[in-house]
């Protein structure tokens, strides 16, 4: 078990002063089975109200505008997570059972069709349907879909965008982690298996030692459903550890962005971020 401080600052910088802003911040993680969050808080500049709540896809939400001019807005999200691993544990059920189980819950139904964001490319559909033909176990064929498509996929930025969809990305095989889920979400969806999208932080460094700060960034991997909830970090081809911070899950990212808001005013924007991950124990 890891004891981790994160803090993730984002905001705005506009060309000039806009006369308002309403944004909503999913910055925040909320304690589970695998997490413990010890603290968490929200801070606003300019200062400002805030209205909490958990969304349908039990993510910690937080609203707030700001109705004076401004030329910019920070959001700065402070946490202190205990977290455990989380390996993977494969479920005797057979593709019968599953098709079965995952027309039983909302949870998993909504989870199986396809979006904008996730929708296969015909390649990936392809071995999708290869890899699940070669395994009886359905969690067993999840696992190896997501590492064929982590291994196909090369970690890049500046080749895709935050609007790029998973077929885009695989035309390219190069991508960030927002992308490669994606992927993997519609290979593991286009065999029948649910899968969610998952936000959160990763430490960067295994090794890293305690009370050393390291720049990290936000993170992205997937959770399927055969027979209960497994995540799994096709980006890295890991386990969920100790170093993986949960914070929302959804469809795919249109779910769960950090940071999500509108201005008036005629000014441009321009997004900053910084993300910091210490280990405290």
């Amino acid at each position: 078990m890891k004891r981790l401080r994160i803090e993730h600052q984002t905001g705005f910088s506009y060309q000039g002063d806009v006369s308002a802003s309403y944004n909503e911040a999913r910055m925040l993680p909320n304690s589970t089975d695998s997490q413990f969050v010890l603290s968490s808080s929200l801070d606003i500049d300019p200062s400002t109200s805030v209205n909490q709540y958990v969304d349908y896809f039990g993510t910690r939400v937080a609203t707030f505008d700001v109705l004076s001019p401004h030329a910019s807005l920070t959001i700065a999200a402070r946490s202190l997570v205990e977290v455990r691993p989380r390996p993977l544990e494969h479920q005797d059920i057979s593709w019968e059972r599953l098709a079965t189980e995952a027309t039983r819950s909302i949870e998993t139904i909504e989870q199986l069709g396809q979006t904008a964001r996730t929708t296969p490319h015909p390649e990936v559909a392809e071995i999708a349907r290869t890899i699940a033909g070669q395994h009886a176990q359905p969690g067993q064929a999840a696992h190896a879909i997501s590492m064929a498509i982590g291994d196909a996929m090369q970690y890049m930025h500046g080749i895709t965008g935050v609007h790029s969809t998973a077929a885009e990305a695989w035309e390219e095989r190069k991508g960030v982690c927002q992308d490669i889920t994606h992927i993997t979400l519609g290979a593991l969806r286009d065999v029948g298996i649910p899968a969610r999208y998952v936000s959160g932080y990763l430490h960067p460094r295994a090794d890293a030692e305690v009370g050393e700060a390291v720049v990290g960034e936000s993170h992205a991997w997937v959770e399927w459903f055969a027979g209960e909830w497994q995540g799994f970090d096709p980006t890295n081809r890991l386990d969920i550890g100790d170093r993986h911070v949960l914070v929302g899950r959804g469809r795919d990212y249109n779910d769960v962005p950090p940071l999500r808001g509108v201005y008036a005013g005629p000014h441009k924007s321009q997004l900053h971020v910084k993300v910091t991950i210490t280990r405290e124990a």
